[in-house]
């Protein structure tokens, strides 16, 4: 599947001899003859987070581009992961779905497994390993209820394709394995496949669910063999297989790669509709509307996730598939990926809503998370396989780029749940949409547009999935840096005519010393070899309320309303004004505090204090102090004499003492009200 076509560059420790393609199939190799691109970091973190920016500063890759909307999406999806981040105290960080609770999630948490892919993945291109670590931990130490299908193994699996980290790895492997054979109750013995109704597929009202209803619903019901399941139990079976190699189980070794190949098979075998030229659904229910092992009548987006996975052969049959994605009539929406193809009966029917606001739903609509799934598999089926279909890089830049669009509310940046795929516009609109993380895009930057191939040996395989210059979606230029990569940070750079960094053609520098380079686009491979990870760096904050009416609890000068009070100490911290969340005190020039009760006698140290300010009714405070309960009173341990941050983080400290109490007394600026969006506390 692999073309041939690359560069290498061997430089002292950091390479080794690598055999290379024939010199006719070789482009020339430029060496370090000129200045590296450089990014100013502190100013591009200022412009996009403002307060916040410390945050991002030394954690996230950086990066820019041609395109101003793919740059700001980027920086916004980043935005978005840092919101979704949940401190549990003890059981560390999670990466949730929704930013706002939901009547669904797993309590008192605020987890759902079924998102965790696409939190993994994203997750691993941080260079603070922290919070994907302690998000995986928490998942195989209980969290992952299998509410709902996941492909959770081979995320991990992924992630250690960039880190390197084995110890990680292999920390849950006897679990992950445990919670797949849990699995079995989804098995058809009879069939070698997984079965699952598409409810808890995450993918209500899906053909099968609706066609077994008669079309009269399709919320629950509709069990049936989909592509879905079956990928994702293939990816987890052939991760576990490798991991448990790793570990030189080689008897889970070769059974769970057997597993892997009989799924494979069933898949290709079974699930593919030669008739519709499309891996489909069959029914495992029987009733008076399906039938067992019959086929679904009509394709949906969901028949692209083998790709996803590498499942699918190298073949034209099945990568013919593919031109049902460029059909206007077929899935091919004016603004982006259509879950059911146009000429299915219940097409963009409605069935279900909440009030007179339309509820989701995958008959038709587009929906971030499989647009991610697709445009994963399309960015693999573009880099290693021959056959391609009718699909070209083109494609891939024009699906990304309507993808990139969806983030867009007119001028404000908001991911939501799902989309009309006519007009791009939200369906669902409800308030637990706004700044939805059931998706990916900083992986499809990564891996797709930048064209870093994680990998599990020692080398760096780069390959922008970018077209000819000539073409509409081509891309001038681009840098990234800062990229995390076994133990590395990873520079790309492209520049199409030379103009933007002073030399044209693709560069990959690893610390700061380039390695490679090319005139034009195409792939390099660098053997690297691999290097230890900085240490993951943890502190606990002690004033995470999980259970509401445990302690910790809170007290406060006004606004003292169980929830309101709650909010602040939550474990969440953004400063999105369509999704309210912290404490709000009561609006005037009078002094406010905040308090919190440990319930018993505790270390501290330092405070955290994130403040909302929306330029109308909030502001931050104009001034605070921090006082500890100790010896039976009040004692001030901190007062800055600078003014707090507003939609940014105040870090307060002192001296470690022991108390029962913290408490915050603020000033406000100009009479408005206090936001208080997170105090956090820990011993030093």
């Amino acid at each position: 599947m692999r073309g041939n076509l690359r560069t290498v560059l061997a430089t002292a420790a950091l390479l080794a001899t690598a055999a290379s393609p024939p010199a006719a199939d070789r482009p020339p190799v430029a060496v370090a003859a000129h200045a590296a691109a450089k990014l100013d970091i502190a100013a591009i973190a200022k412009a996009r987070f403002g307060n916040d920016a410390a945050w991002y500063q030394q954690r996230i890759p950086f990066f820019e581009s041609a395109d101003p909307k793919i740059d700001a999406v980027y920086y916004y999806r980043w935005g978005l992961f840092r919101a979704h981040q949940r401190d549990l105290g003890a059981q560390g960080y999670i990466t949730t779905e929704f930013a706002d609770d939901v009547g669904w999630q797993r309590e008192p948490f605020a987890s759902l497994n079924d998102a965790s892919g696409f939190h993994i993945a994203e997750g691993r291109w941080l260079n603070d390993r922290r919070f994907t670590d302690d998000y995986v931990n928490f998942m195989y130490e209980g969290g992952n209820d299998r509410h709902f299908t996941d492909y959770m193994a081979d995320s991990v699996w992924g992630r250690y394709l960039v880190d390197g980290d084995r110890q990680a790895l292999l920390a849950h492997l006897k679990t992950m394995r445990h919670i797949y054979r849990l699995w079995d109750e989804k098995f058809d013995f009879s069939k070698g496949l997984y079965f699952v109704e598409p409810l808890l597929d995450a993918t209500e009202y899906t053909v099968s669910s609706i066609d077994a209803s008669g079309g009269k619903d399709g919320f629950r019901g509709g069990d049936s063999f989909r592509p879905s399941i079956n990928s994702y139990m293939f990816a987890n079976a052939r991760a576990l297989s490798k991991m448990a190699e790793m570990a030189g189980d080689t008897a889970m070794a070769k059974e769970y790669a057997e597993r892997a190949e009989a799924l494979r098979a069933h898949v290709l075998q079974d699930l593919w509709n030669p008739s519709l030229g499309h891996f489909v659904d069959r029914y495992q229910v029987n009733d008076e509307f399906a039938k067992y092992w019959d086929p679904i009548r009509n394709r949906e987006l969901v028949g692209y996730l083998p790709w996803m996975f590498d499942l699918v052969p190298d073949d034209a049959k099945y990568a013919s598939a593919w031109s049902h994605l460029l059909d206007p009539n077929g899935l091919a929406g004016k603004a982006g990926m259509r879950t059911v193809e146009k000429g299915y009966e219940y097409y963009m029917r409605q069935y279900r809503y909440l009030g007179d606001a339309r509820e989701c739903q995958w008959n038709g609509p587009i929906w971030p998370y499989q647009t991610t799934q697709v445009l994963t598999a399309m960015a693999n089926l573009l880099d290693h396989y021959d056959d391609r279909g009718p699909v070209t890089r083109s494609d891939y830049m024009r699906m990304l780029r309507q993808y990139t669009q969806l983030h867009y509310q007119g001028g404000r940046l908001d991911l939501e749940e799902d989309y009309d795929p006519e007009t791009g516009k939200p369906i669902v609109g409800l308030d637990r949409s706004h700044h939805y993380f059931h998706s990916g895009y900083l992986d499809l930057i990564m891996t797709g547009l930048v064209g870093i191939r994680p990998r599990a040996d020692d080398v760096l395989d780069v390959n922008p999935l970018l077209p000819a210059a000539t073409d509409a979606q081509a891309l001038g230029w681009f840098h990234i840096e800062r990229v995390p990569y076994h133990g590395h940070e990873v520079s790309v750079t492209w520049d199409a005519d030379g103009k933007r960094y002073g030399h044209k053609g693709l560069t990959v520098s690893v610390d700061g010393t380039e390695l490679a380079h090319r005139d034009d686009l195409g792939r390099i491979e660098v053997p690297l070899a691999r290097k230890a990870n900085a240490p993951i760096a943890r502190e606990t904050d002690l004033a995470v309320q999980l259970v509401r009416g445990n302690y910790p609890m809170a007290s406060a000068s006004s606004g003292t309303e169980a929830e309101n009070l709650h909010d602040a100490i939550d474990g969440r911290a953004w400063f999105y004004p369509e999704l309210p969340n912290g404490w709000d005190s009561a609006a005037g020039k009078a002094d406010q505090w905040y308090a919190v009760d440990f319930g018993k006698p505790v270390t501290l140290g330092s405070t955290e204090l994130a403040f909302f300010a929306d330029g109308a009714k909030f502001a931050a405070p104009r001034k605070v102090r921090v006082e500890a309960w100790t010896n039976g009173k009040w004692q001030q341990v901190a007062a800055p004499a600078a003014k707090p941050l507003a939609n940014g983080v105040t870090r307060l400290s002192w001296s470690p003492i022991t108390a029962e109490r913290l408490r915050v007394t603020m000033s406000p600026a100009n009479g408005k009200a206090i936001r208080l969006a997170e105090l956090k506390a820990f011993a030093d």
